[in-house]
């Protein structure tokens, strides 16, 4: 399996559709799907009949899953969206931001 170039953690940028600019942690990744979780981008909302578990019904919000390709890691030093390479660092392999060449795993 190839590397991941988003981890559940980093801090991404929204690239396009009706939340693009907006930046948010990424909470879970379903790399099956090509998809992602990214806190407060991309809620959707369900209306949401009395039952007896929830008596007064509602309306939920939740963060909806969104294309690992509409979104972009946000570089360490600028928060602007980059690209990611891999570096072997002190015998270790790290993720480096394209753009500014700052290190993103710790």
């Amino acid at each position: 399996m190839a590397a991941a170039k988003i981890k559940k953690g980093d801090k991404v940028v929204v690239l396009s559709g009706k939340d693009k600019g907006q930046t948010g942690t990424v909470t879970k990744v379903l790399p099956k799907e090509g998809k992602l979780i990214v806190d407060g981008v991309n809620i959707a909302t369900r209306h949401r009949k009395p039952d007896q578990a929830n008596p007064q019904g509602g309306i939920d919000r939740f963060a909806a899953a969104m294309p690992i390709c509409k979104v972009a890691v946000a570089d360490p030093k600028d928060g602007k969206p980059t690209r990611v390479r891999f570096e072997e660092q002190d015998g270790k392999k790290v993720r480096v931001a394209v753009k500014s060449g700052e290190t993103i795993d710790g």
